[in-house]
């Protein structure tokens, strides 16, 4: 009786962690690639509140932002729980000129740019702490720039299983398949996520690279 009752409470624990395994689920990408707007739509599909603010000026997010206990479900039952990690735009060069054109003073300029350059070196410290990365690219962008393939570098480097997402899919200028050929190792998807334009595909692609 007992080896029996043994074998049951196995089994359950089994089926407990194949079904439902808790990360650290990374957004990483270049400034104004939608991490933050993907992060809210994320949010809001499986917890009902957003994680952050969005604006159209780069670097809007500064600070590494988590969203604890996240559960998403696949169509066969399976589960992923995860911490979404979002983070600020990845940049090789801040100059706070950029930000003069948003018609910022030059005190806030400077300022935004002191904590974007902080914020960077932040989420670059941050991938030590991930199981898995989505990288966020603007799907209407070259993804042949040296932001992207510095991203990727570190990412293959850490051996970290990563899911591109194509973003801006609902745009005239998007163009899916260069980000495909441009990074043909990693599973690619299209999505809008301020559309909310084929997330079902993208909850289904977490699966296989979540493992």
């Amino acid at each position: 009786m007992i080896k029996i009752i043994t074998n049951f409470i196995q089994r359950i624990f089994l089926q407990i962690f194949r079904y439902r395994k808790h990360i650290r689920l990374g957004l990483y990408g270049p400034p104004n690639a939608g991490k933050t707007t993907l992060a809210n739509r994320i949010s809001m599909d499986w917890l009902g509140e957003e994680v952050g603010a969005v604006s159209k000026i780069p670097h809007e997010t500064r600070e590494v932002i988590v969203k604890d206990k996240i559960v998403i479900e696949g169509k066969d039952g399976k589960k992923i729980s995860f911490n979404l990690v979002d983070t600020p735009g990845i940049a090789t060069k801040i100059d706070y000129e950029d930000f003069l054109k948003f018609k910022m003073s030059k005190k806030e300029a400077k300022k935004r740019a002191k904590e974007a350059t902080k914020g960077v070196i932040e989420a670059i410290k941050w991938l030590d702490n991930m199981d898995a990365v989505i990288v966020v690219l603007d799907s209407t962008l070259n993804p042949y720039s040296q932001v992207n393939l510095t991203i990727i570098g570190n990412l293959a480097a850490r051996e970290i299983p990563v899911l591109v997402i194509g973003n801006k899919i609902d745009l005239k200028k998007s163009k899916l398949k260069n980000i495909e050929n441009a990074f043909p190792q990693y599973d690619v998807v299209g999505v809008s996520a301020e559309k909310g334009h084929n997330m079902e595909e993208f909850y289904e692609s977490l699966f296989r690279v979540v493992k």
